[in-house]
């Protein structure tokens, strides 16, 4: 029978809901504090509004009373008013602000709505404070008892000669503004689970990959065979017991312990990275409760976008695991090479032409060819990972070029050496510095692009390199001989033509 789960496989599993329980704890102040931001940013603007409206009144009005005979054809005109606004993806056609007129003694002279002209408002605390020189702000509902017909309300004093004569109160639906909430926490929520997930498929990827070699469904099969019955209890025992045996031994397995050590610290190394702008970008959110919207979806965008770079980490560790996990090819074909150069050269037109890089196939037999003149170059394998490593090749030394440089795609048959074949790709950028000769084909290791200082997963040359062995080839880079740009080269055994 397998042993229980080891201390070390309880740690792993701890730390995986200690982050699970931390981003969902993080997801719910963000979450809850996103409605008092958004009612913050709305009072704000309520302020300036009474204010703008308090000056407009007092310029109109003497110590003989508040002039407000203006304000009504002003009103009927800005409700009747027809238009359309695009609001983040939210359709506004109707102005839903509205506004109160109060003497000093808190009589409404003045209703936008004509709903309570004549009343007394003396005792709302946003018109009690005004008339008393202070501010003052409230929210009630039009329906008592419905928080969905909630209003916000600010005053503002309204001053004739030095004197408070009355004053003016502007309010806004907080429905109005509360489907901008309901779309902020969705995002905010999306995003969060989206990382969430990211991270522990990226760790079950990890561990499928590693398990897998110890041959995990064929011991449980031999198991089954030596039982008279099944039992699901024992065989779900005898499971756990070989998980955690695989957990235990996966460092000193065939691959190494040293090898797993560093592929472990080094994918923990690239998770850090966009972990941490996002956790940086949430604290930001939720510690500047006064923080302007374009800021705020600033910073929306930024998490979202490091959410994508873990997916795209993730969704290159399967491709390379799946790749790694072969050990032939099921069904070879034969792949001619000189169009597949010339299908990718074009495809990569677009980009190149976006920074003026020039890309150039030369083929057998052309100006430059180092090869033998009029040969079909034709290999057996797979058409579709030669494409991607050939494309990784070619999008490597475009983005390595310098603007205005030159990228060159060459096919060059080796006959003499046992038939064989080149696929060499030459750029015009920096080259490889001396520290990192050695380490370019390594797992996630990357060297900033020039243009844009940016590094990719490191997944790319490691892909290639899978290939060309899958290939039964070789793949090489080195610095060009001239000392301008680096040099790729992809030698893959050629077969004849027909």
């Amino acid at each position: 029978m397998g042993a229980p789960l080891t201390k070390r496989n309880r740690i792993f599993i701890g730390i995986l809901l200690a982050y699970a329980l931390g981003v969902a704890l993080l997801l719910w102040r963000l979450v809850g504090d996103i409605d008092p931001r958004y009612r913050e940013s709305a009072e704000e603007s309520l302020v300036e509004t009474a204010h703008l409206m308090a000056s407009w009144i007092e310029s109109r009005s003497s110590e003989e009373g508040i002039a407000i005979d203006a304000l009504r054809p002003v009103f009927r005109a800005l409700y009747a008013r027809e238009f359309k606004a695009n609001i983040f993806g939210f359709e506004k056609t109707r102005v839903e602000l509205r506004t109160t007129v109060v003497d000093r003694s808190g009589l409404v002279l003045f209703d936008s709505l004509a709903r309570h002209e004549g009343e007394d408002h003396s005792a709302w605390r946003d018109v009690r404070l005004a008339l008393a020189g202070e501010y003052g702000a409230r929210t009630s509902a039009d329906v008592d008892g419905d928080p969905h017909t909630s209003v916000m309300y600010v005053a503002a004093p309204i001053v004739v000669g030095n004197e408070i004569v009355g004053a003016v109160s502007v309010g806004k639906p907080v429905q109005s503004f509360g489907q901008f909430v309901e779309k902020a926490r969705r995002r905010t929520l999306l995003v969060g689970a989206t990382s969430v997930a990211a991270v522990l498929l990226l760790v079950l990827i990890v561990s499928v990959w590693l398990v897998r070699p110890f041959g995990l469904v064929s011991d449980l099969w031999r198991y089954v065979r030596t039982q008279r019955s099944l039992s699901l209890r024992r065989l779900g025992r005898r499971t756990v017991g070989a998980l955690g045996a695989a957990f235990d031994e996966m460092r000193d397995a065939l691959a190494g312990r040293n090898y797993v050590a560093d592929y472990v610290q080094t994918l923990t190394h690239e998770l850090k990275s966009p972990l941490s702008a996002i956790r940086g970008a949430a604290e930001l959110l939720n510690d500047e409760p006064a923080m302007p919207e374009a800021d705020r979806q600033r910073f929306l965008g930024n998490i979202q976008r490091e959410t994508l770079r873990i997916q795209e980490l993730v969704d290159r560790m399967m491709e390379l695991a799946a790749l790694e996990s072969r050990r032939q090819i099921e069904h070879p074909e034969a792949v001619a090479l000189r169009p597949l150069l010339e299908e990718l050269a074009a495809s990569a037109q677009p980009v190149a032409a976006a920074r003026r890089i020039e890309v150039v196939v030369v083929l057998p037999g052309g100006e430059g060819d180092e090869g033998g003149a009029g040969e079909e170059a034709i290999v057996e394998g797979d058409a579709l990972l030669l494409r991607r490593a050939i494309g990784n090749l070619l999008d490597n030394a475009i983005d390595f070029s310098p603007t205005g440089g030159r990228v060159t795609l060459q096919l060059a048959v080796n006959g003499q050496r046992g038939g064989s074949v080149d696929i060499i790709v030459r750029d015009q950028g920096p080259g490889i510095p001396d520290y990192a000769d050695d380490k370019v084909f390594e797992r996630f290791y990357s060297l900033a692009r020039p243009h844009s200082q940016k590094k990719s997963t490191g997944l790319g040359l490691a892909f290639v390199k899978e290939i060309a062995e899958l290939h039964r080839g070789r793949v090489s880079l080195r610095n060009a001989g001239d000392g301008v740009g680096a040099v790729a080269v992809l030698s893959l055994p050629m077969v004849a033509p027909g």
